[in-house]
């Protein structure tokens, strides 16, 4: 979907692939910090290089980035001046942007390197606490303890920021309702504008897949997911949290602006070993092997491979359809003809009639959004948005 040349608006995603410890369920692209000390100065340098030049082009085009969204891995495995050299780089680079979020894990950070991350231009923070079950954190591999993260949230305020969010997971092994309640409870009583929460998936190649594998993976039944499902669904907004996407909950004013650019196929650049990229209507992956993208950056050789080869208007558009229903405002059927020069309910109406008729979808004022059973059931009515080859 390409748009107009002018103002734009736009994001950047950078991504540092480095972490204290990889935790079991994790298949992100994200390799051990103690086993790369050496590289990562290097890395920070091609990062540097990377973004002096990319964004000054894209911020000629459509003026300054509106977001920053700092990702991995562990953006804070990386020493604090190493990781605000980066962020003061990129706000001259991309101007000052209205949201400019950070990731980090409880374990790696205190007050001093929390201040320093602001002063550097972040003003949102992304704590993957996950649960305040010390048992669980143990058996998931994070390094972090409860208390650990209680700390590192109040460290955060102290250093000055006003928007947090916190990640929290369910369908942990051994992980019960009750224990789920006093995770949720423990991080209400933090206050966080924004909570994200997330099944427990296993990915292939995971130390949890192993496991499970191996018949030694005590997860909860189906139905006990289903109920810790349903429990998160109403507790957080009877606590004051939208539910503003299907994982994605913050009291008004602080949606994720950076994940609702994604969500509306907002165009984004991708910076980093790893990192993915959407501009011009082309998706791309950066060199996911660190080494070889610090050569590639010093080389000034292009690290980006195009991820979709001959995109058809019509995946495009089925994209658009998956994205914007993940959403509680769902598609806008005037954005739809907008973009696609097409009628919503031309290209859509069989489909959305047969899944209104099964409470999965509602019409809007704007146009059709996911019910509550909609969100639970999701991938099964995204897959009716797939237009026949």
């Amino acid at each position: 979907m390409r748009r107009a040349e002018g103002r734009q608006t736009w994001g950047i995603y950078v991504h540092i692939p480095y972490c204290v410890k990889k935790c079991a369920y994790c298949d992100f692209v994200s390799v051990p910090s103690a086993q790369r000390g050496a590289e990562m100065e290097d890395y920070a340098a091609a990062l540097t290089a990377e973004i002096l030049r990319e964004v000054p082009p894209l911020r000629a085009r459509w003026g300054d980035a509106a977001t920053i969204y700092v990702g991995g891995g562990t953006p804070t495995a990386l020493p604090a001046p190493l990781l605000t050299g980066v962020l003061h780089t990129l706000t001259a680079a991309a101007g000052e942007p209205l949201e400019c979020s950070v990731e980090a894990n409880p374990g790696t950070v205190d007050e001093v390197y929390l201040g320093a991350l602001r002063a550097a231009g972040a003003n949102r923070l992304s704590l993957g606490v996950q649960s305040f079950d010390d048992e669980l954190l143990r058996a998931v591999g994070r390094i972090h303890t409860a208390e650990e993260a209680e700390r590192a949230f109040h460290a955060a305020r102290a250093a000055g920021f006003g928007n947090i969010s916190i990640d929290l997971m369910y369908g942990l092994p051994g992980q019960t309702l009750d224990r789920l309640r006093r995770s949720a409870a423990a991080a209400a009583a933090l206050a966080p504008e924004h909570l994200s929460v997330y099944g427990l998936t296993i990915e292939e190649g995971t130390p949890f897949a192993a496991m499970q594998a191996a018949g030694r993976l005590n997860l909860p039944t189906e139905d006990a997911a289903e109920e810790m499902y349903d429990f998160l669904m109403a507790e957080l907004p009877a606590r004051g949290y939208a539910r503003y996407e299907i994982a994605n909950f913050a009291r008004r004013g602080f949606e994720s602006r950076h994940n609702r650019g994604y969500w509306h196929m907002t165009p984004y650049l991708g910076l980093g070993a790893a990192a993915h990229g959407y501009v011009d209507g082309v998706r791309w992956a950066n060199e996911a092997d660190t080494p070889s993208y610090i050569r590639a950056v010093r080389a000034g050789t292009c690290v980006r491979t195009p991820e979709d080869g001959a995109r058809t208007r019509e995946r495009a558009m089925e994209e658009y359809a998956f994205l914007a229903l993940r959403t509680a405002e769902g598609i806008d059927a005037a954005d739809f003809h907008r973009c696609w020069g097409r009628d919503l309910e031309d290209v859509y109406g069989a489909v959305i009639a047969h899944y209104v008729g099964l409470g999965l979808l509602r019409r809007t004022a704007a146009g059709i959004a996911l019910t509550p059973a909609g969100m639970k059931l999701g991938n099964e009515v995204f897959a009716a948005f797939l237009l026949e080859e």
